[in-house]
């Protein structure tokens, strides 16, 4: 078999981060997310990192070309030998252009997409819900996990808040500006034939053991 490299993708609020972080754990293998890589660059201070903020301290999109500097600087690490789980990245048709070039110099190649899906009003009700405890970060939601007292954190005692983000008029921009960017990837990936696609409606548990069908299919 080869390499297992998987590309999670979605809208935000689906959970794919979720059963990213799942699956890596139950086979072992690298998560990685641009956040992620950014933050780990910025912190030591590395030459990738020192242009990437460059750009971003300007107001700037980090290049396609320097992100997927990024990921490749990534995956060169002895932990990614067996494979490894690129969550919320590539983002655009390009960046998975470009990601591609890169891989096949090496003989790797990305062998399955998961792509988690759910209708925009699910969406926005899952993320507008949410609050976060200003005093030590816990979250709860104001439908599907509520405080036991409203505002008050079963945690700490802290007060919760909703997130300026989390707000619906601001979750639905951001599903627009996916749709237009990242949503390409869908029939791009399903043209490859390499696209699996999961409703995010379902619970973690019920998803995730589709979710490793689908891998243990892909191993077969």
């Amino acid at each position: 078999m080869p390499k297992l490299i998987l590309v999670f993708l979605g809208p935000p609020g689906v959970g794919k981060g979720t059963q990213a972080a799942k699956l890596a754990a139950d086979l072992h293998l690298p998560h990685i997310s641009t956040g992620d890589l950014f933050r780990d660059h910025l912190k030591r201070k590395t030459e990738l990192g020192r242009k990437a903020e460059g750009y971003m301290n300007e107001g700037k999109l980090v290049p396609d070309d320097l992100v997927v500097d990024l990921v490749m600087d990534r995956i060169g690490s002895a932990d990614c030998a067996k494979g490894f789980i690129l969550d919320g990245f590539p983002r655009t048709v390009p960046q998975d252009t470009a990601l591609e070039k890169k891989l096949d110099l090496r003989g790797d190649k990305v062998v399955a997409a998961m792509y988690f899906d759910a209708p925009r009003e699910v969406i926005v009700e899952r993320i507008s819900g949410r609050r976060t405890c200003k005093a030590c970060g816990a979250m709860s939601h104001a439908k599907f996990a509520p405080t036991k007292q409203e505002g008050v954190c079963d945690t700490c005692g802290g007060e919760t808040y909703q997130r300026a983000d989390d707000d619906a008029s601001k979750v639905t921009e951001r599903l627009k500006e996916y749709d237009n960017k990242t949503g390409p990837l869908v029939p791009h990936y399903r043209e490859k034939g390499i696209l699996h696609e999961f409703d995010a409606r379902g619970g973690v548990d019920e998803i995730f053991e589709q979710l490793k069908a689908e891998i243990e299919g892909l191993k077969a």
